[in-house]
């Protein structure tokens, strides 16, 4: 029997990485998906030396050209797309201002990548998913879309986008059994630099989550491949949050 095939856009590093990570050991073969293609390759090598499969492509999920390009790869190396992961996302160098201090050029920079970005992908993998009759989309949206954090109105209006865009998929693709689902995780640390973490912001959600850890990859993974696999072939259009209590809804 043919193994699945899954495609991890962002996974070069943090929570992308993990994911892909996890899904090799499930079984996928894994395209790593990214604009840094050596980093990208590390990740293959942990993949292969793991017993898994895997293939690094650069993509920058902001041009379509690229996009296209990455699912090329995948059906000559893999000759199908059981699986697309959205993670790419301008979020890491993101400097916290006000909304009306955001220069134009940032606001564009952010929805390039973090909602033309998910929807070249999916619009990219569309006609293999289509063709073979069956497909999973899972988008990486954010908690801050339900919470609003103040100097990031960029970035939380694009992850609301990602629900908004998560929902609309799902009634069009569903007649094709294409399943589109996103996760919401809260503030998670990874071995990424980011200047977006502030000295007290883990402390502070430590005081507002039920669950008081701070949150790490691992926490994300396991609903990433329910929502990969036929665990959850008749589940549709949800967004889930990960950020051990700190919103509801």
């Amino acid at each position: 029997m043919e193994r699945s095939a899954a495609i991890v856009t962002g996974a070069a590093r943090g929570i992308g990485r993990a994911i892909a990570l996890r899904l090799a050991r499930d079984g996928f073969r894994i395209l790593i998906a990214d604009l840094n293609l050596a980093q990208a390759r590390l990740v293959c090598d942990e993949i292969i030396t793991a017993g898994g499969e895997a293939v690094a492509v650069r993509t920058d999920v902001a041009d379509e050209a690229t996009c296209a390009s990455c699912v090329e790869h995948a059906l000559e190396n893999y000759g199908r797309i059981d699986v697309l992961v959205n993670d790419a996302a301008i979020f890491a160098d993101l400097v916290r201002r006000p909304l009306w201090e955001i220069e134009v050029a940032e606001w564009d920079r952010v929805f390039g990548v973090n909602v033309r970005g998910m929807w070249l992908m999916m619009k990219a993998v569309f006609p293999a998913m289509r063709d073979q009759g069956s497909g999973s989309i899972i988008y990486v949206s954010s908690n801050t879309f339900l919470s609003g954090v103040p100097g990031f109105a960029h970035y939380d209006a694009s992850k609301g986008a990602v629900v908004g865009l998560t929902r609309s998929a799902a009634r069009e693709l569903g007649e094709m059994n294409i399943r589109v689902n996103c996760i919401m995780p809260g503030l998670t640390r990874t071995e990424v630099e980011r200047t977006v973490d502030e000295p007290d912001r883990y402390d502070q959600l430590l005081r507002s989550q039920s669950i008081k850890r701070v949150s790490v990859p691992d926490d994300l993974v396991g609903t990433v491949a329910f929502l990969a696999s036929s665990d959850s072939s008749f589940m549709t259009g949800q967004a889930l949050t990960i950020d051990g209590g700190n919103t509801f809804h």
